[in-house]
């Protein structure tokens, strides 16, 4: 394959893969069909097979292109602060920004759609879905463990358990979100992640004295 035809060839592939994260959001990667892609980008049916192979090859790839877009928006700031409290700070308000941002724009959290889709359903693509939730939260664990070394989090806090409550209010937000219409969820999230981390933090100085 020359040059030009493997450009034009990654430029379609990266298409149809915002396409499919896209609709995995709001319809659930079930509804990802080889047919529905190449009508609504215009392309050949033989050509997105050729692409993917089967359906099942293009939820994975849309599982993995989600997945990069998480890294690059929730992570990927997070990652440019330095260890402590205020990088797990930044990780909280990433998460919500990188989520209201799906929703106001009328799509949804990928991995929380496709997570209820397929947390009954043994099978390639549902661990590949489990197998990010897992990163997510072990990066979660491991950057209250970076701030509790630094002494910027109490010894006696469990990174786990932290971990957990700070998700679970991330989602209660996007689910009520998605449901309700209702965007002062994520300002209540903020809110509340903030008072969570005052009664873990060892200083509440290194923390923003309001979620605005």
């Amino acid at each position: 394959m020359t040059e030009p035809r493997q450009g034009r060839a990654r430029d379609t592939r990266r298409a149809i893969l915002r396409e499919a994260v896209e609709v995995g959001a709001v319809e659930g990667l079930d509804r990802l069909t080889i047919g529905r892609l190449a009508t609504s980008l215009g392309a050949s049916k033989s050509g997105v097979f050729g692409l993917f192979g089967s359906k099942e090859e293009l939820q994975l790839a849309a599982v993995e292109e989600a997945k990069t877009s998480f890294i690059a928006e929730v992570i990927g700031p997070a990652l440019r602060m330095p260890s402590g409290i205020g990088r797990l700070w930044t990780l909280c308000t990433a998460w919500l920004e990188h989520t209201s941002k799906d929703l106001h724009s009328g799509g949804g959290c990928f991995f929380l759609s496709v997570g209820s889709e397929f947390d009954s359903r043994p099978g390639r693509v549902h661990d590949a879905i489990v197998s990010v939730w897992q990163q997510w939260h072990e990066f979660h664990r491991q950057t209250i463990i970076e701030a509790q070394q630094l002494g910027e989090i109490t010894a006696e806090t469990d990174p786990a358990q932290l971990a957990f409550e700070l998700a679970a209010i991330e989602r209660s937000a996007t689910a009520d979100m998605a449901l309700l219409g209702d965007a002062t969820v994520f300002d209540r999230a903020r809110v509340a992640m903030l008072r969570l981390l005052r009664e873990h933090a060892t200083d509440s100085s290194r923390i923003p004295a309001s979620a605005q």
